[in-house]
């Protein structure tokens, strides 16, 4: 982790006054209109800011998939986030930076967005046509990893299998059936439970 690298994070009070849930919240257009006020995030130093559970890291949360395929991954040793290493994921995202923050008049939003697309196009290449939506978010008290970050969990609808790695860190990169993501449950990251036994496994 760069010492001074500067993430996004939204106060935990903020979240708070919106109802702090644990697991995965589905009315998400209230919650990201409150989260996404005037004055409710800020950039901070990543080292400060993983160990001070005042603050939560906003991280996109993008489940890509085509048909009933899900893509999936192992995060690598090149992984930014060490605690996950070894971890089953299945969603490409990261920390927002001050370089995404580029927005006219202080749109929240467009930076955010601006940070979701890069850090896909980081992670991974998707050559298809794809719908984006975003259907939950995301919250886990229960681990030190969790319990300082926020995830906003996106579902791309991919019209083909088309996508590539660009990052060391995934590795076994492959679209996987239900059936064969719930083989592979116990291997997974925290949120990629959550979101598999939530969204996939229904």
């Amino acid at each position: 982790m760069a010492h001074d690298e500067q993430v996004w994070v939204i106060q935990r009070e903020v979240l708070e006054e919106t109802g702090l849930f644990q697991g995965l919240a589905f009315d998400v257009a209230p919650r990201l209109e409150r989260l996404f006020a005037p004055g409710t995030t800020r950039f901070m130093p990543r080292s400060e800011a993983e160990d001070d559970p005042h603050f939560k890291q906003l991280i996109p949360y993008v489940i890509l998939h085509c048909g009933d395929r899900y893509l999936s991954y192992v995060r690598g040793k090149r992984a930014g986030e060490t605690r996950l290493v070894g971890n089953r994921s299945i969603g490409i995202g990261g920390h927002i930076n001050p370089a995404d923050d580029m927005a006219l008049f202080g749109d929240l939003r467009q930076t955010y967005l601006n940070a979701v697309q890069r850090e896909v196009d980081e992670e991974i290449h998707v050559n298809s046509d794809y719908q984006n939506r975003i259907v939950a978010l995301i919250n886990d008290d229960s681990n030190a990893v969790g319990s300082v970050h926020l995830g906003v969990v996106h579902l791309w609808t991919l019209e083909a299998e088309a996508v590539e790695k660009r990052e060391q860190m995934i590795t076994q990169m492959a679209f996987m059936t239900p059936e064969q993501l719930a083989a592979e449950r116990d291997t997974m990251e925290t949120w990629s439970q959550l979101c598999f036994d939530a969204l996939i496994a229904r």
